[in-house]
């Protein structure tokens, strides 16, 4: 069933629709939103069983793709639309742009590819939130020290800690429906596959220090879905893209956008 999405509008112009990736939501990219709306119309989403979105039980590309379209028909955007995604949130745009190609002008993907991915480098991830026992957690602290038992990096764990909001009641809660993204873990990594390619033009970074996209995908997986796509690389950024370098992710979109 589709689902009403949260978001948040900048700006004005040509729209730019920005979806986040896993255990993400739109406050992540609120700087570059802002940048960006100097420019464009920006459009920054809450995906489902993330951020003020809905939670549902299920949790699958096609879904959250007929989520987005339905996020589109509220907004009547026309077809000079530039969507972007990274990571799951790519992998949302990228079966979006081949569902609806008649909704976009041109897609922007970042670090991920059309191809299956292995989850497993999430089950630290899973087992540090699931860790975090909301019933007892009083602090921020707390919360970050039940973390750290499972994951050792400061920055992830401060990105994941975004999620944690207080109830009216002054408990603690996650913004990330973590039983059903736990559970769905494997569609999460699915690969993104069509009958049709998407024949307009699709811009995908890659960090120089990420995996996402491998040499393999620039030549094969990536172009076979997307024939009119470029494949840019951001030397010094990991996957974290559009934190680690955002400078260089400002300017290609923007000028990508504009073309």
């Amino acid at each position: 069933m589709m689902l009403p999405l949260h978001f948040r509008e900048l700006g004005q112009g040509r729209p730019l629709v920005i979806l986040h990736g896993l255990f993400g939501t739109l406050d992540n990219w609120q700087t570059l939103a802002r940048r960006w709306s100097e420019h464009f119309r920006v459009i920054v989403v809450d995906l489902r069983n993330h951020g003020r979105s809905p939670h549902a039980n299920e949790h699958t590309y096609e879904l959250m793709s007929a989520d987005v379209l339905g996020l589109f028909d509220q907004l009547q955007l026309g077809n000079d639309v530039t969507l972007l995604g990274h990571s799951m949130g790519g992998k949302v745009a990228m079966r979006f742009a081949l569902d609806y190609p008649e909704r976009l002008a041109r897609l922007v993907v970042l670090d991920i590819a059309p191809r299956f991915s292995d989850m497993a480098h999430q089950d630290e991830i899973l087992a540090g939130l699931n860790a975090v026992d909301l019933n007892t957690v009083q602090s921020r602290q707390e919360a970050d020290d039940a973390l750290a038992q499972h994951i050792r990096q400061p920055g992830v764990r401060q990105f994941l800690l975004k999620n944690l909001y207080r109830r009216e009641d002054n408990s603690f809660a996650w913004r990330p429906n973590l039983a059903v993204l736990t559970a769905e873990m494997n569609d999460i990594g699915a690969e993104i596959s069509h009958a049709h390619p998407f024949l307009k033009p699709a811009l995908f970074i890659r960090g120089g220090r990420s995996n996402y996209i491998s040499t393999e995908d620039k030549l094969h997986s990536i172009p076979a879905l997307f024939p009119n796509s470029q494949v840019e690389t951001i030397v010094d950024a990991g996957h974290w893209i559009h934190a680690e370098a955002p400078d260089q992710v400002f300017e290609m979109v923007t000028a990508f956008t504009n073309q």
